[in-house]
């Protein structure tokens, strides 16, 4: 009689006799009785309670000030002229008051309204390759920055998009007015408020040395539309902070995910007095350059001065979350306790 053929056959498939294989491997299936979950459910309300309340507190001791000069103060004139399309510098001022002091670290945000930077066409609207300062780029700018990859007369833009187009331009002073009267700037730093892979490795200026300078590394190109200055005299105080790694640029650049957003703009330098501490609480004025318009969007402009704990900045959401998710909870346990205790735990009055 001849041999049936190896690997043949209907068997041929059949995985090898293991336990692992053949699912019969050793398992542990929990009995879920009233007397093991109602305590589990009990349990996690209690403990979402408690992070919930911890982190509200926490939350209410980060302190948050938001000063709207939209149309505030003096820059009522500002918002009018920016909204029948008149461009000229505008300069105004706007006083307010903190109420309480903000200890330790304060950052201060510039914060947009109703500016949608999260849209695809103009998150798509630039040029990385320029960004790190490659030279074809530079003088070839992609065309997914059209129509901000070139000029009116052929001119390459750096840099290219609408992104770096639109990019924030109001700028600020800050006073601080004692108690007796005098008055102190807040002194603010202004660098080192980008993320470090930003700075060192995304953005990245055209090759220079001591005898080429930025602004000879940029020629053949021109600014921005809407820009007042070029890319390499961003900062007339420091020639190290110009060009494609400005820092208000880099922060500019990472765009938003929400209409209504905050943007680091400084942070206040504690060496000097009276601000070792914190901030202060006072009168204070902040005189803006008023240059950028919201009247187009319908969008306000603020200034944010806010704390920043281990939990990050004033945001409600996370104890909200987790004090409405203790009370579904409880809500849930006591459900089933109810049902539980009417049926009885054989639920024979279940059975009809």
């Amino acid at each position: 009689m001849a041999k049936k053929a190896v690997g043949l056959g209907p068997l041929s498939r059949r995985p090898d006799n293991s336990a692992f294989k053949q699912q019969r491997l050793p398992a542990w299936s929990p009995s879920l009785t009233a007397q093991t979950v109602l305590p589990i459910f009990y349990i996690l309300a209690v403990v979402c309670l408690l992070l919930g309340i911890w982190l509200l507190i926490t939350v209410q001791n980060t302190h948050q000030l938001k000063v709207d000069y939209t149309d505030a103060g003096t820059c009522e004139r500002c918002f009018e002229l920016h909204a029948n399309n008149t461009r000229t510098v505008c300069t105004c001022s706007v006083n307010f008051y903190v109420p309480r002091p903000f200890p330790g670290d304060v950052f201060f945000y510039y914060g947009l309204r109703n500016f949608h930077q999260n849209l695809r066409r103009y998150m798509d609207s630039r040029d990385d390759a320029q960004m790190v300062g490659r030279k074809k780029n530079l003088k070839a700018p992609s065309s997914y920055c059209a129509p901000f990859h070139y000029d009116a007369n052929g001119v390459p833009i750096a840099p290219c998009g609408a992104v770096a187009n639109s990019m924030f331009n109001d700028s600020f002073t800050l006073m601080y007015h004692q108690a007796n009267g005098a008055e102190v700037q807040v002194p603010l730093y202004r660098k080192g408020i980008a993320w470090y892979t930003d700075k060192n490795v995304k953005f990245r200026n055209p090759p220079t040395n001591n005898t080429f300078s930025l602004r000879q590394a940029f020629e053949g190109t021109t600014r921005p539309l809407y820009w007042q200055h070029s890319v390499y005299e961003l900062d007339d105080t420091d020639s190290n902070n110009n060009g494609f790694i400005n820092d208000d640029l880099i922060v500019w650049m990472r765009e938003a995910a929400f209409p209504n957003f905050k943007k680091l703009y400084g942070v206040p330098n504690r060496a000097q007095e009276p601000f070792t501490e914190g901030l202060p609480a006072g009168n204070y004025n902040i005189s803006i350059d008023y240059n950028f318009p919201v009247e187009p969007f319908r969008g306000r402009k603020e200034l944010v001065i806010s704390m920043v704990t281990w939990f990050g900045g004033q945001n409600y959401f996370l104890p909200i979350a987790y004090l409405v998710t203790s009370g579904l909870i409880l809500v849930t346990a006591v459900v089933l306790t109810t049902v539980f205790v009417k049926f009885g735990k054989n639920g024979k009055n279940m059975e009809e």
